[in-house]
């Protein structure tokens, strides 16, 4: 059934090789290629909760199987070159370098413990994710995700509700904790690439980040004090001991190894046809060996205490690999700008004068962050508003500083916003915490963002 829509769809409309500008037919794909990632996200959000056995037994399989309501008519129409270059372009350049930094940073994250601390109360809940918001500049909202929420959930195994404590990390620690530095998330690293100066976001988002962190700390605060007087009390506090020092090295390795890449292009490969930078290439290798190393120099034990299992790993593999297949169209759509078919759409980014509208750079770029990847969302904008960085550091820096605020920041609205967001709720739910579907997740995060977003709105997008 999944094919024959994708085949009916390609038939009734031109298409085109969207991995490249210059496609067979045209510059970018008709709207209705985006059918197998719509219809992706769909069963994401539906299915678990609908038929729960059948999606954890056949997850791979109906993944899958919309992958292969793309690629098939992609194979009918233009042939099994067009369908090749497109998967691989896909597996190659995005997929593979996604999965094994996030493999790595599961792997040594999982061999860091830490054991005690005021973790596991009300106000060392908040010290943590507080912990977790500031390091995410450092680490990146990837890093310090797969670092704490070992600790975060062993602290507070003796709570009953726990719902709470997962979806506030995923918010702060896992996406809103990034705005400081190019390192905390990938549109700001985007943006770094295109000469938007190191310090540019810590001088500019600083103050936004605090606008949406301060009220979201405290409302934590005073909802987990509500819910731990019902629950059973903490075990007494004993003394912060931290296990696994080289796995913490092993993570900044991590991090060095994505900055070398933005600034270090020693020149291309050509793999199976698709050519490929010697940096990423590097990078993927170097991320084996840290998993590898992690592997060999991490003591059973410590991943014992953490819990550590490959699932959720696997599950966030599997998911992914599909999404970066089927997400292809929706893309070159986006990249398209004026002249694609989600052009009426852009046209609401400027003003009546024709000037770029912060308003609309923050909502728009964030939402659509918040159901695409974030990284080519970034991009796609920054080009709109007319990609010269110094302008855009200048006289349109309201408009940098939305578009920044919004593509971080709404990533924490859904699960696929931001990868970190997928993995902690995987690790969460292998934990035992009954993690919410992807509406009811949706539901908490609108409910905690969207009154920050406003007040960030008239504090620093109204003219």
């Amino acid at each position: 059934m999944i094919w024959g829509l994708g085949i009916a769809a390609a038939t009734l409309w031109p298409a085109t090789a969207w991995a490249a500008a210059e496609g067979p037919i045209g510059a970018a794909p008709a709207p209705l290629w985006g059918l197998p990632f719509a219809g992706l996200l769909l069963t994401i959000a539906f299915l678990p909760m609908l038929a729960p056995r059948l999606w954890h037994r056949r997850m791979g399989l109906i993944a899958a199987s919309w992958s292969l309501a793309l690629l098939l008519p992609l194979l009918v129409l233009h042939g099994p070159a067009v369908a090749w270059h497109d998967v691989w372009h896909a597996i190659l350049l995005d997929y593979l370098p996604f999965v094994s930094l996030l493999l790595a940073l599961f792997t040594a994250g999982g061999g860091i413990l830490l054991e005690g601390g005021p973790w596991g109360t009300p106000a060392g809940n908040t010290a943590l994710l507080a912990l977790g918001t500031v390091l995410a500049g450092v680490m990146g909202t990837t890093g310090v995700a797969m670092v704490l929420i070992h600790p975060l959930l062993r602290a507070n195994a003796h709570r009953t509700r726990k719902v709470h404590l997962v979806v506030f990390f995923i918010v702060l620690a896992a996406n809103v904790g990034g705005a400081t530095t190019p390192l905390g998330d990938p549109p700001l690293y985007l943006g770094f690439l295109q000469g938007v100066p190191f310090f540019w976001p810590l001088q500019n988002l600083t103050v936004p980040l605090l606008v949406v962190a301060g009220p979201l700390l405290a409302s934590f605060w005073l909802l987990d004090l509500h819910l731990a007087r019902s629950d059973p009390p903490p075990p007494p506090a004993r003394r912060l001991r931290v296990r696994g020092w080289r796995n913490a090295a092993l993570v900044l390795l991590v991090v060095a190894t994505v900055l070398l890449q933005g600034v270090w292009h020693p020149g291309e490969l050509v793999l199976l046809g698709q050519p490929i930078g010697l940096e990423r290439l590097l990078g993927m290798l170097v991320f084996g060996g840290i998993t590898a190393a992690s592997l060999v120099i991490t003591p059973h034990a410590v991943r014992q205490r953490n819990l550590f299992t490959w699932a959720p790993m696997m599950e966030v593999a599997v998911l992914f690999a599909a999404i970066f297949v089927t997400i292809g169209p929706v893309l070159a759509m986006l990249a398209a700008g004026p002249a694609g078919p989600l052009a009426p759409l852009l046209a609401l980014t400027s003003d009546a004068a024709g000037r770029p509208s912060p308003l609309a750079y923050f909502w728009l770029a964030g939402m659509l962050s918040a159901m695409l990847d974030n990284a080519p969302t970034y991009l796609v904008f920054f080009q709109l508003a007319g990609s010269d960085p110094a302008t855009l550091t200048g006289e349109l820096s309201p408009v940098l500083r939305a578009l920044s605020a919004g593509a971080v920041f709404f990533g924490a609205l859904t699960y696929v916003g931001n990868a970190p967001n997928m993995m902690v709720r995987a690790i969460a739910a292998h934990r035992g915490v009954r993690m919410p579907g992807f509406f009811g997740y949706l539901a908490w995060s609108c409910a905690l963002l969207l009154l920050p977003f406003a007040l960030l709105t008239l504090l620093y997008l109204l003219p």
